[in-house]
């Protein structure tokens, strides 16, 4: 089913194009409408429609400008205008914004199924020619060279030589010239079972459907290049069952290269769910100076991808968002040594267990001696004291780390009673950066909300402000204020101003329109609307209850 939102502000209008039309039979879902352009551009921004059928004349934004909107923020949406007028300067500007189609007024409903079946072919061409398997296998055989691919795959893989990185960038013509340097990985999320679309009509089975992740990979890198290329910015390629982005900058200052990374990533995470009906996860590393790093700077945006357990899947998430770089660890080469890592800070005691069965198994399987039994304690107890100390937990609080702990391995009768006790102290620290972890969302959100408090009578108070204000990026605080929340941003502000106003229309002799700029809105109509909505009843009338009249 293609999502699809009307925007009329007429009701009966409404409510008679969505009886007429059996939307489901031709492939469309009516997943919201909107009275005015304002309210559609909120919609869209929320639900991502396929396709916005939108009247040319609506109160706050019409269908023109809504159209403008819709062409700058979300350029694949099929737009379909309705109206009455059918002079040249409306159809020239239309033709403009590259409206898909339009009818005049009055219409029949058979008019506007047969637009709609035009529009329904035009996504299907599209999405055909992202899914085509075929063509997606030919590009794959013809893709990168295999020692292109392989260079790439080294820099991430570990720490290279700057010689043998410009030796061979300049053999293979991959620019690596740059004053800094950022390594993201995008992973393809898994589909739960029952979670397919089914096909329309004839339609062949989707690249969702198909279940071949390497396929899907291959699928989000082709968007992905095309992203790349078409802003000229950053290197893609597969590693690990992962798409990888390079970003390279010629600018000094980190937050250009941050920002370019995160914008990329968006519009590929977005670009994917459009096309391939697919998600992705994004975890994006450290800047660094030299490509010589980027090895770290991989190894920690695998660690921001580890964080979709907490944030959830589908999003870009920046390791600076989720932790603290003061006193940051080298990451270790052995894979079991980093997996304990990760297990303590976003694992669960069962996967706890599990790791720590695998590191005593191959202690048990190596008949290890006495000294190198000691040594296997000491690393143990190292990495844990290093994890304590970048979540900024104190150590006070664990009375058997620390320097007593170097003296419990004397204690120990067995591995197994070396095997518990790490279990238990790992166990309390788990629990300990989670209520942490909680904390600072808490503290986080109440910083937010301070500012919203204290700045929403102003008209340009944006979530970019506030982000900007608590130095974190929009996609991070947007999912950690819902979550805290319950609500979004955008909802959150209009309840602080609605809230203002009902006190100003209480205590106060000022007029609605005045109200209206004192609590940050720019358009005075707009704000009673919102006010109706909200209460169910006018600024005037509310005023006239609350004092009995």
């Amino acid at each position: 089913m293609y999502k699809l939102i009307l925007a009329e502000d007429e009701e009966d209008v409404r409510e008679g194009i969505i009886a007429q039309i059996d939307w489901e039979h031709y492939g469309f879902e009516v997943v919201d409408q909107a009275e005015n352009g304002r309210e559609a551009a909120d919609s869209i921004d929320r639900l991502l429609p396929d396709v916005v059928v939108t009247d040319i004349q609506m109160p706050f934004m019409n269908g023109l400008q809504l159209a403008e909107w819709i062409r700058s923020r979300h350029p694949n949406t099929k737009i379909i205008i309705l109206t009455g007028y059918d002079e040249f300067e409306y159809a020239q500007k239309a033709i403009k914004l590259q409206i898909d189609e339009y009818i005049l007024k009055p219409f029949s409903a058979q008019e506007l199924i047969d637009v709609l079946l035009k529009v329904r072919s035009a996504i299907e061409a599209e999405i055909a020619e992202k899914e085509n398997v075929f063509v997606l296998s030919e590009h794959y055989r013809k893709s990168l060279p295999v020692l292109r691919e392989q260079f790439l795959s080294s820099l991430v893989s570990r720490r290279l030589r700057l010689e043998e990185i410009a030796e061979k960038s300049a053999e293979y013509g991959i620019h690596l010239n740059g004053e800094l340097f950022q390594a993201s990985v995008i992973s393809v999320d898994y589909i739960r079972e029952g979670g397919g679309t089914g096909a329309v009509g004839s339609r062949p089975v989707s690249l969702r459907d198909t279940g071949d992740r390497n396929l899907q990979l291959f699928a989000v890198l082709n968007i992905a290049e095309e992203i790349c290329q078409k802003h000229s910015f950053g290197k893609v390629f597969i590693h690990r069952d992962n798409v990888v982005l390079l970003s390279v900058s010629e600018e000094k200052e980190e937050a250009s290269i941050t920002g370019r990374t995160y914008a990329i990533l968006e519009e590929i995470r977005q670009n994917v769910q459009r096309f391939l009906k697919l998600t992705v996860t994004a975890g994006s590393g450290t800047a660094c100076h030299s490509p010589s790093l980027l090895s770290q700077s991989f190894n920690d945006a695998l660690q921001a991808l580890d964080y979709r357990l907490i944030l959830g899947n589908n999003r870009v998430i920046w390791i600076e968002d989720v932790e603290s770089r003061v006193g940051r660890m080298l990451a270790y080469d052995e894979l079991t040594q980093q997996s304990l890592i990760r297990t303590i800070k976003l694992g669960t005691l069962q996967e706890l267990k599990e790791v720590v069965d695998e590191l005593f198994g191959g202690l048990d399987a190596a008949q290890v001696s006495t000294q190198e039994y000691q040594i296997f304690l000491l690393e143990i107890i190292t990495t844990i004291l290093r994890v304590a100390k970048e979540s900024g937990s104190e150590l006070n609080d664990y009375p058997d780390l620390g320097f007593s702990s170097l003296s419990e391995i004397h204690k120990f009768n067995n591995m197994g009673e070396a095997r518990e006790w790490i279990i238990g102290v790992c166990s309390r620290l788990m629990d300990s950066i989670a209520m942490e972890r909680q904390s600072s969302y808490k503290q986080l959100i109440d910083q937010a909300k301070d500012y919203i408090r204290s700045h929403y009578e102003e008209s340009d108070i944006s979530i970019g402000r506030v982000c900007q204000h608590l130095h974190i990026s929009t996609g991070y605080f947007s999912s950690i204020f819902k979550k805290e929340m319950k609500m979004t941003f955008v909802s959150y502000l209009l309840q602080i101003r609605l809230e203002a106003a009902k006190e100003l229309l209480r205590s106060t002799e000022l007029k609605a329109f005045e109200i209206a700029e004192r609590i940050g809105f720019a358009d005075p109509n707009y704000f009673s609307f919102c006010f109706r909505k909200k209460y169910g009843q006018s600024p005037k009338e509310y005023k006239n209850s609350s004092r009995g009249g």
